[in-house]
């Protein structure tokens, strides 16, 4: 099968393996010609404490133009992080554009955890990531952003499986063609809860979850979700197969001392 072009929209870590510094090795590895572009350098992972941080939102004003203009296309766009409400709303009309030209949209709408937004996140914010997921092939909040963008109340002991199947019509609902929800507690049992468009199928994926908190593994589910489904790997497939990648390398990794750091995936590439 021949590979395709994707472009991650995302923010660019200098120390650690999250976001963009964990989605290209995986994709590349994978076979897919891959592209990135920056929302935001960062000089580590935020689970340090301390970083420093450059929005690059002036940066990509300039860019789509040119792009523009040298005709530049991808079969695929995945964007992650975005770092302010300018830069959602130039992303947001960017992807929008592109779509209709025939490229695939994936998003992970990052915006809080927990029940609770980031700093910076605002409501306007939150309306310009609707816009971009009603364009979008897939979608993958977790539970917290999942609330947010379809103004539902979250629980923080989770839902039973009509209240999760409810949610994910709903965010359906806002123009998303498939759904995943990558992190929600369901009559008690931790899972991923999905819909494909294409069968109109709902479903539940369940999961054992590490007590380890490694920053990136999001990133690492979604390279691997991405990239099978590009391969032509269905929905649920894909996404089973991305959460035994990421429990494997969690598994593999538990006992590292510098767990801020991320997984060091290079060394794990081929169990993907």
């Amino acid at each position: 099968m021949e590979k395709k072009k994707i472009l991650l929209i995302n923010d660019m870590c200098g120390y650690g393996k999250v976001a963009s510094a964990a989605m290209l090795p995986i994709l590349s590895f994978m076979g897919h010609v891959t592209y990135n572009l920056p929302t935001a350098l960062v000089s580590n992972t935020l689970d340090y404490g301390k970083f420093n941080l450059l929005d690059t939102t002036d940066y990509i004003t300039g860019v789509f133009p040119v792009w523009k203009e040298l005709d530049f296309h991808f079969d695929a766009i995945a964007t992650g992080f975005i770092a302010s409400e300018r830069q959602a709303q130039i992303v947001s009309a960017y992807c929008m554009e592109q779509e209709h030209l025939g490229t695939l949209i994936f998003v992970d709408p990052i915006m809080g955890d927990e029940g609770k937004l980031y700093n910076g996140v605002t409501p306007a914010t939150i309306q310009s990531m609707r816009e971009m997921i009603a364009v979008a092939d897939l979608i993958f909040p977790n539970y917290t952003e999942a609330c947010y963008l379809t103004d539902t109340t979250y629980r923080a002991e989770g839902v039973n499986r009509e209240q999760a199947f409810t949610l994910l019509d709903r965010l359906h609902a806002t123009g998303a063609k498939s759904v995943l929800i990558t992190s929600v507690t369901v009559d008690g049992q931790h899972c991923v809860a999905g819909f494909n468009h294409c069968t109109g199928e709902r479903f539940l994926l369940d999961y054992t979850e590490i007590p380890v908190h490694f920053p990136g593994t999001g990133d690492i589910f979604s390279a691997v979700l991405i990239g099978r489904l590009l391969d032509g790997v269905e929905l649920k497939t894909a996404t089973r197969k991305a959460m035994d990648a990421v429990y494997t390398l969690i598994d593999r990794n538990k006992n590292n001392s510098d767990k801020n750091a991320g997984i060091p995936l290079e060394n794990y590439l081929n169990i993907l």
